[in-house]
Parts: C-alpha cells; structure tokens; sequence
C-alpha cells in the first residue's frame, strides 16, 4: 500500500508518504497538519493516545474527517438481507455442523464501526462543530427513501459474483477459512465455504436467480452500505 501511495505520488515534493500508527504522530511538528483523514480505520484507535497526539499536531481551525462504512444489502431483494446476516453475524450456525464467520471479526473495533463510531467522540475542550452523519439502510424492508443524499456514498451496481468475491475480502472470512481448513471453496475444488453455502441460499431465495443455474453470478444488482462520517473542527 505504501509503495503503491509513492507510485501515483511521483516526484511531487509536496507529498511525503509515511508508514506508522495513528498515536505516534512524532514525525509532524506541532500545528502543522490542516486536516486529518482516517478511513475505514477509526475503529482501531487508542484514543487515549491519539487524541492528544492530534491536539498537538493539527492548527487551530483545522479539520478532522473520519469515514467508515458498515454492512450491505441488496436493494429491492431484502429477502436476501438474513440470509446474509445468520451467515457473517449468526450467534448460532447457518447450517448444521457449519460456524458463522461471528467469532472471527476482531473486536471491539467492529462493533464499534457498526455503532457508527458512537464511541468516538472528539473532545471538546479541543475539538468544535461536531458533525456526525450516519445511516443504516432499513435492513427489514430494504428501503433506503429516509437516506440522506450525503450518506450513500457508498451504493454500487455489481453481479453478485463480484459481491461473492467481496465478502471473501473480509478479515472475518480470512479468520474463518483458517479454521476450518477442511472446507474449502468449490473454485479450489472443495464442497463448499461458508461464502458458496451463503450464496447457494442467497440465489434461491429469488426465484429469478435460481431459474438462472449457473449464469447466477452474471446477475447484476444493485448494493448498498451503511455508512458514518464523523467532522470536527480544531478549536
């Protein structure tokens, strides 16, 4: 990623990629910083640390922005939304003699990104004009008419094979597929994952993908995530 940020970075002199933790801001000088960005990261942090590490580093009216964004569904296809949600947050299995990916999700930062950064809260004697826009699609009817235009930033059309292909970025997944090696996917010529027992019930669960066979994952749909952008401006 670093390389990669030094690659489309060229030669620019005003542009300085740096590799570290958000409580160690030890190589910025202070007041030196306009705005500060964390994305899909301010679960992580130490705010004990971090905290005083931005008071000193960012000036005065400068500008803080943390985004994240949450957990999707298929728009109009909320029969698909449970289906989804017993198999990534399931306290109880799937199927039978199958694990949900629950225990794998590394905690409390997850929890913490679903609560929309609730328990992130710039303090005030630094930090003024607290801003926090958060939104959760309606995960019971699908409906997204209450959302706020500056909230879905994050909607996408996709086939549900790329979706497919998606769910198996997820660290939870990573933490999963390791645990039960002996289940491997049906593309590495198993019997099955737990994202391909995910989708086979997914794809029935609509009568038109399933009278699709195996052209399913050509399927186009449209998806959407919750999303949280939290702004503040240095005192």
């Amino acid at each position: 990623m670093v390389e990669q940020a030094r690659k489309l970075s060229g030669d620019n002199p005003k542009i300085t990629v740096k590799q570290g933790g958000a409580e160690d801001l030890s190589f910025l000088a202070d007041n030196a910083v306009d705005c500060v960005v964390a994305g899909q990261a301010a679960h992580w942090f130490d705010y004990a640390k971090v905290w005083p590490a931005l008071a000193r580093v960012v000036k005065r009216g400068g500008t803080l922005a943390f985004w994240g964004y949450k957990d999707h569904i298929i728009i109009g296809r909320p029969e698909t939304t449970p289906i989804f949600d017993k198999f990534i947050y399931g306290e109880t299995e799937p199927l039978p003699g199958v694990e949900s990916m629950m225990r794998f999700w590394e905690q409390p930062g997850r929890n913490i990104l679903r609560d929309s950064l609730q328990e992130v809260v710039p303090p005030e004697t630094e930090w003024e004009h607290v801003v926090r826009i958060a939104w959760d699609p309606n995960r019971v009817t699908g409906d997204i008419s209450d959302a706020p235009e500056e909230a879905t930033w994050l909607r996408q059309r996709l086939k549900l094979g790329e979706l497919e292909g998606y769910l198996r970025t997820f660290s939870a997944f990573s933490g999963w597929r390791s645990a039960h090696p002996d289940m491997k996917s049906r593309a590495d010529g198993g019997e099955g994952d737990i994202v391909d027992l995910m989708f086979d019930e997914v794809v029935a669960a609509v009568p038109e993908w399933k009278a699709a066979g195996d052209r399913w994952a050509e399927i186009e749909v449209e998806a959407i995530w919750g999303t949280v952008l939290l702004m503040a401006k240095r005192r």
